[in-house]
């Protein structure tokens, strides 16, 4: 992040989702989970979400440096400075995922192309012990292409802004096949705010 407000950046990146970082929070079970690390998680956000709903997760943040001081600082906003962590991470770096009982990705995957789409979610599975969850934020598809308007229009605009990347959105079908591709053994679907859900893969 160059000039600005680097705090203003990260959360211009994540905080229109947060309504959506906070229905997980309170519609996923975490009862029997301890530990969860979101991948790309820019200033915080669903970690804090995360902390403020179920005070014994430990949750960890992961992104570039570039956002490291921002997220600490509006971790520190909310609060949460004991129970949500930041540690830097390049996604695509030879290096595995740390591991956590529930791995996240809010608004990531739709960023890029099938082969790394598919990298990304054998990371997290490689990362997560039995019975672990991936979790991915997105505006799904419906199955039917038909439905979900402002995911075709989004999964539109991702083509043509990132079009060396091959990026695009995609239903809860397709993440259900690569899921188990990766090796994950059933999925769910739950639907969270506007056109928001989470895709969620057990090992």
């Amino acid at each position: 992040v160059t000039g600005g407000d680097p705090l203003a950046f990260a959360l211009a990146m994540t905080g229109c989702n947060k309504p959506g970082f906070q229905a997980l929070a309170s519609k996923f079970d975490f009862s029997r989970y301890k530990s969860l690390g979101d991948i790309g998680g820019s200033a915080g956000v669903l970690c804090c979400c995360v902390a403020a709903a179920h005070p014994h997760m430990s949750c960890t943040t992961h992104d570039l440096p570039a956002v490291h001081d921002a997220a600490v600082q509006y971790i520190q906003q909310q609060g949460l400075p004991n129970q949500v962590k930041v540690q830097d991470i390049d996604f695509f770096a030879d290096s595995p995922f740390p591991s956590y009982d529930v791995i996240t990705m809010g608004m990531i995957l739709h960023d890029w192309g099938l082969e790394k789409k598919k990298l990304l979610m054998q990371k997290a599975y490689d990362a997560l012990p039995a019975g672990g969850a991936f979790i991915a934020i997105e505006m799904l598809i419906d199955d039917q292409r038909q439905q979900n308007i402002w995911g075709l229009t989004k999964s539109l605009d991702m083509l043509m802004e990132f079009e060396s990347e091959g990026s695009f959105d995609f239903t809860f079908q397709d993440f259900t096949r690569w899921a188990k591709e990766v090796g994950f053994k059933r999925t769910e679907l739950i639907y969270l705010t506007g056109a928001n859900s989470a895709a969620v893969a057990y090992k």
